[in-house]
């Protein structure tokens, strides 16, 4: 039998989206084009400082004026109710426009999901339209100094003093902390239960004298992760998600809207890095050298396989597989460490001038890696610096291969090390 020809395998996919989708596809650039800046879409457009921050302070009005905020969740929470189709046609024209489409990712991706499944009616009430508008930003509380992968063992504690937890412990790389005015945190609430069952869910004001954030200072300048310690925290009684000592199942809700968003555009800003490592190439006359060019087509190659994992990931959800853990598993491993490879490409190919931290940072987006202009570093190593994190947070790649080794191909359970 002659093996299949590309032919054979185009009459076996079919990407074309429904004629409704399309449509929809057509309402949002309609929008993006009549509400961003004239020149948007100019190859040489650009933005002086004043100009962007003043697109910073706007846009997320215009995006709640749209409703685009949020925009798959319910109707009656402020939301468009956007089948999962329709979001990610949303997310498509968004990063084909290279527009921001969110307020406050934490607050939109993580939380507000979140709050919709597992919170009351009261809790629903009072933070919800805060996220939609973009008046409350939130962090991440989960990781501790010794628990991060094994989040079951964290330490942090909240007792109850009458209509207060108070709370008391460390959290680390709890990214944007600086700025946010609520966390979601984890902390344990009964000391005598087994690791995972006397863990609760916790929305924790941050402006208050109980919290302290240190930044912790990459070698680029940068202090997007912070370690944050709470002395006698205190946030109200019924700002537990979910029921008391459940937060186990809460988090891994949580972790899974970390992991399953925008499925056909993640690629994209991979393939713009990789864009840019090939211009990069290009100026230092390096594209004709047999190893750099073989660098290069090893990491275009991934990033068109992350592209048709997001493809698969997507038909899994709406034929109502049931894949999705394996294949987010599967692909955070396989982009972070793509990434990660990728970047020290990009750093080989720069040469020497890659341990120089002269060249001026990213300066879009909000605060954050990429929202300040005075980092001493280029867009390569500002993106370098973040890959190296990536096969770590939202689950390291050692667990997402214990993930797939043991609930996809049936293998023995990691023996576990014995005290001595």
């Amino acid at each position: 039998m002659a093996p299949p020809t590309p032919a054979r395998y185009a009459r076996d996919v079919d990407l074309t989206y429904p004629a409704d989708a399309e449509a929809f596809r057509l309402e949002i650039r309609a929008w993006l084009e009549a509400n961003l800046p004239a020149g948007w879409f100019s190859p040489d457009f650009s933005m002086d400082e004043p100009e962007r921050q003043e697109f910073n302070r706007t846009w997320n009005e215009k995006l709640f004026a749209g409703g685009w905020i949020c925009a798959g969740w319910p109707r009656e929470y402020g939301g468009k109710g956007l089948s999962l189709l329709e979001q990610v046609v949303l997310s498509e024209e968004f990063a084909r426009a290279g527009a921001p489409m969110r307020a406050d990712f934490f607050g939109d991706t993580l939380v507000g999901p979140t709050i919709l499944q597992w919170g009351s009616e009261e809790q629903k009430r009072e933070f919800i339209p805060g996220i939609l508008e973009g008046r409350i930003t939130w962090c991440q509380g989960f990781s501790e100094p010794n628990s991060g992968s094994d989040l079951a063992s964290l330490t942090t504690s909240a007792v109850l003093d009458g209509d207060e937890w108070v709370i008391n412990g460390q959290k680390v790389w709890t990214t944007q902390a600086q700025y946010a005015d609520y966390v979601f945190l984890l902390a344990r609430t009964d000391p005598h239960a087994p690791a995972h069952a006397g863990i609760s869910y916790l929305l924790v004001p941050m402006h208050q004298d109980g919290i302290e954030v240190r930044p912790i200072t990459q070698v680029d300048g940068s202090g997007e992760f912070n370690e944050v310690f709470f002395t006698n925290a205190r946030c109200p009684k019924d700002n537990v998600v979910g029921g008391l000592n459940n937060g186990w199942k809460v988090a891994m809700t949580t972790l899974g809207f970390e992991r399953g968003s925008s499925s056909t555009t993640s690629h994209r800003r991979f393939l713009k890095e990789w864009e840019a490592i090939v211009a990069e190439a290009r100026r230092v006359g390096r594209t004709e050298e047999r190893l750099v060019r073989d660098a290069l087509v090893r990491s275009w190659s991934k990033v068109k396989i992350m592209e048709i994992n997001g493809y698969r990931t997507l038909s899994d959800a709406l034929t109502g597989g049931s894949n999705a853990a394996l294949l987010g598993a599967c692909n955070k491993m396989f982009w972070s460490e793509m990434h990660r490879d990728m970047m020290e490409t990009g750093l080989d190919i720069m040469g020497m001038h890659a341990q120089i931290l002269t060249g001026k940072g990213p300066v879009q987006g909000g605060p954050g890696r990429r929202g300040r202009a005075d980092y001493p570093v280029s867009d390569l190593q500002a993106s370098f610096f973040f890959s190296r994190s990536e096969t770590i947070w939202g689950g390291t790649a050692e667990i997402q291969r214990n993930i797939v080794g043991e609930r996809a191909l049936g293998l023995p359970k990691e023996p576990k090390a014995q005290s001595v």
